[in-house]
């Protein structure tokens, strides 16, 4: 469930661990407010890091992105899941190791920063090493899944199934890698979220002993948070909305739910519950005959955190997800499609 904050979420961490698209920006927008809101946690002290599944762009060209839309950002604050593989497979092959990169800029410049030599080929190669890059080649790809499959190790930065374009979702990372492990019969050591690895990575490179995840969606930020034991903030302003809380189960649910950014900075109640029923400032949610139902008034945040709640006493009572899908939540209409 969710949990209780007195005072300031971000009062009590030392290091904000941002996801980007979803939080930061959408598509090649900064959110409103999140610039101003990013440098207030900075003027906490507080560490700030920006944290991304793309192993196709290198930490300048995130820095550099994140600058051309007024968010402030050294490359030294970024860490991609890149980093993260390059990491493991320096420690578990030692510095100077060949490894077989089947991905974009961003996996290749990793690699050589963790004093290892990217290759095309498989003669020396110790591993494959694998992320997302627009031009890749399938001649490529299938000569990596028959080494994969005769038995060279193989790390994979990231998982996502899809990935943001100009014309919509479209194939991600994923898609490549349960390619080649479909073929090979082979499941990657994965690097990026929900994984540790790049949690961890986060944490070594950038400082602070209470982490904070900050991401809008379910299934990589907030499972990632669970992943090394760091609480999580959820906020309502890219991919994860009512449906996904509703069908959440306990590894995916959020430590804290914030519309936007500035739930960083407020306190966070959490409802009183009675016989499935969640109240909280004036809203009172239950789940009817198997369909959410919140009644009252309140201000916007006190809303999902009700319907969050009644929605998991539910779930975790009867295994079933509650039916939302005529339940509105109170503010402005959603304007992204939250697939």
């Amino acid at each position: 469930m969710l949990e209780k904050s007195d005072t300031p979420v971000v009062e009590a961490h030392d290091l904000v661990m941002f996801d980007l698209d979803g939080v930061v920006y959408v598509g090649g927008e900064a959110i409103d407010g999140v610039s101003e809101r990013i440098e207030r946690v900075r003027d906490l002290d507080v560490h700030v890091a920006f944290v991304t599944n793309n192993a196709s762009r290198t930490p300048d060209d995130v820095a550099a992105k994140l600058e051309g839309l007024g968010v402030r950002a050294e490359p030294t604050d970024v860490v991609t899941s890149a980093q993260a593989a390059a990491r493991l497979l320096a420690d578990e092959h030692g510095e100077g190791a060949k490894i077989l990169a089947l991905g974009g800029k961003g996996l290749h410049v990793a690699l050589e920063e963790a004093g290892l030599v990217p290759v095309d080929g498989p003669d020396g190669a110790v591993a494959v090493a694998s992320g997302y890059g627009p031009d890749v080649r399938w001649r490529d790809i299938m000569r990596v899944a028959t080494l994969v499959r005769d038995g060279m190790p193989y790390v994979a930065s990231n998982t996502d199934m899809t990935i943001p374009t100009p014309y919509g979702l479209a194939p991600g990372h994923g898609v490549l890698v349960e390619t080649i492990s479909r073929f090979s019969g082979v499941r990657p050591v994965v690097a990026g979220k929900p994984e540790k690895p790049l949690m961890e990575e986060t944490v070594r490179r950038v400082g602070g002993e209470r982490p904070l995840m900050v991401g809008d969606r379910l299934d990589t930020d907030m499972e990632g948070a669970h992943a090394i034991g760091i609480p999580s903030m959820l906020v309502l302003t890219g991919v994860s909305w009512l449906e996904d809380l509703a069908g959440a189960a306990p590894e995916l649910r959020p430590t804290y739910v914030a519309t936007t950014l500035e739930g960083l900075f407020e306190p966070h109640p959490v409802p009183s519950t009675t016989d499935g029923t969640a109240e909280l400032g004036g809203w009172s949610a239950t789940v009817d005959d198997g369909r959410l139902v919140v009644t009252g008034s309140g201000n916007e945040a006190d809303w999902w955190r009700v319907a969050a709640t009644a929605c998991w006493l539910h779930l975790d009572a009867t295994g079933t997800p509650a039916d939302v899908s005529d339940t509105e939540p109170p503010g402005p209409a959603r304007t992204l499609d939250a697939e």
